[in-house]
């Protein structure tokens, strides 16, 4: 694919959605032509970057206790039907496989939508007494949702990637414990790594996940006052374990149901808000530890010599970074920097005649758009520092996103000037039970909105319900959502 040397056309806080358009397409994360409706095709700067973000996780999780699994991709659909609650939350979203060649299948299969009821199905035979526990799990796969929504690329698609957990306990404590850790996993990898603020609220009771007790996700903030969904983590409701016959001899000798729990950071969609939270008006902006490729080397002139002095440097810096030497004499040495920019690589390094005759070296650093002149002899302790710093810089920036976007609202007035100013509103509201889904329908249909839970551990109070004006029991947080 010819390289697109021209910046983007529009600034990321007056045109978000036209600003993230042409982000997957001047910078070749995407290509949105596969002739199949909200399917994509993932090109290397963003899988170089997936595979990274994959890479993070997984060790994290193989740390904490969690083995990994390849379940197959298809679910018998009754499977799907053990548990009520679920299967009504997924059929529609589900894609069916009704035939294998010419033959009708004697039972429907699932693209699965998600994979609780394939690994439920194996913990019954696998879990027999306490001993077995905790048992924790993960595998790294695609999921399919026949979404009728809108589709964006990396935000909304029929077909995601994603890691999921699944694990099981003895008591609910220590499945709790696990949601504890899962969502301190989200902010080690999230927050500390790829510098995402996020705010983890408890779904209310009609957002929870389909066959879950409890339900918690982390939001994350773009820039048009809409939030995205991140790696949520579910206490899954006990009439899972009953159906599929969950269960282990307790110490007491007496048979008990398991408490499991399931997690789902999906990879394309954190990689969206990378792209979305650090990006700027010249393209993309990464952090050292999910950049595709670390340090681009651009020699100014077609000369033999500085090409030779690139693939010295290259080797130098060695496993280190990743290094690419841009070598296109079609491009001017201007279009080069504008498009390196715009690919949102850390460091570029600009050789020239008198950098080689001096010794030093040119570098742009893309987390702080500044140049610096280094001492070539310094370079590997300048790359060092800016591996370093640059995702420090890039989360303290980006955790500043919140600051003055949550406001209080009384009423429905408030709120509905508050989300169309970008921010998210806080408010009271009579019942983040099931009896409160009436109010949440209002804050649908007329605010255009969705209740997106509480806060753990939430001080504030309100007195009233913004919507119904009955006593209120909780205060929730509302906001536009992908």
């Amino acid at each position: 694919m010819k390289k697109n040397t021209k910046g983007i056309s529009v600034k990321k806080n007056e045109n978000f959605s036209e600003w993230f358009s042409e982000i997957v397409q001047k910078a070749e994360l995407a290509d949105l032509r596969y002739n199949v409706k909200g399917f994509l095709v993932f090109q290397p700067w963003s899988v170089l970057s997936m595979e990274k973000m994959y890479d993070y996780l997984e060790k994290i999780l193989k740390k904490k206790g969690h083995n990994p699994y390849f379940f197959p991709t298809l679910i018998p659909e009754s499977n799907l039907k053990k548990e009520s609650t679920h299967v009504k939350g997924f059929a529609p979203e589900v894609f069916w496989v009704s035939e294998g060649s010419d033959t009708k299948l004697s039972e429907r299969l699932a693209l699965r939508p998600t994979s609780e009821t394939a690994f439920y199905q194996m913990f019954a035979l696998w879990i027999r007494s306490y001993k077995d526990l905790p048992f924790r799990t993960y595998q790294r796969a695609n999921v399919f949702r026949y979404d009728t929504k809108a589709t964006r690329p990396f935000l909304r698609s029929r077909e995601f990637h994603w890691i999921e957990t699944h694990c099981v306990f003895a008591t609910e404590e220590d499945a709790m414990k696990q949601v504890g850790e899962d969502i301190e996993t989200s902010k080690e990898v999230l927050h500390d790594i790829y510098g995402l603020p996020f705010m983890i609220f408890e779904r209310p009771a009609w957002d929870k996940f389909p066959g879950a007790s409890r339900t918690f996700a982390a939001d994350v903030l773009n820039p048009d006052g809409k939030v995205i969904q991140q790696p949520s983590t579910h206490l899954i409701s006990q009439e899972f374990s009953k159906a599929f016959n969950v269960s282990f001899r307790d110490r007491d000798g007496k048979e008990k149901y398991a408490f499991m729990t399931c997690y789902g950071p999906s990879i394309s969609r954190i990689f969206a808000s990378v792209v979305i939270t650090h990006g700027d008006d010249k393209g993309l902006r990464f952090p050292w530890a999910s950049a595709p490729k670390h340090v681009t080397i651009v020699p100014i002139e077609n000369n033999e010599e500085l090409t030779k002095k690139a693939e010295t440097l290259k080797r130098e810096i060695g496993d280190f970074a990743e290094v690419v030497i841009d070598l296109d004499w079609n491009k001017t040495p201007g279009e080069k920097f504008n498009y390196w920019e715009m690919k949102g690589i850390p460091v570029r390094i600009d050789l020239g005649m008198k950098e080689l005759k001096s010794k030093k070296l040119s570098a742009f650093r893309r987390d702080l758009n500044k140049k610096e002149i280094i001492r070539e002899k310094e370079l590997m302790k300048y790359l060092k520092k800016v591996s370093v710093e640059s995702g420090e810089n890039l989360r303290k920036e980006a955790d500043k996103t919140f600051s003055g976007k949550i406001k209080n609202a009384k009423n429905i007035s408030e709120m509905k000037k508050i989300l169309e100013e970008g921010g998210i509103a806080r408010c009271g509201f009579c019942s983040v039970e099931k009896e409160g889904v009436k109010c949440a329908e209002v804050v649908e249909k007329e605010v255009g909105a969705e209740v997106r839970g509480t806060l753990l551990d939430e001080k504030t109070r309100a007195e009233k319900c913004v919507i119904c004006g009955k006593k209120s029991e909780k205060v929730v947080y509302v906001a536009k959502a992908y």
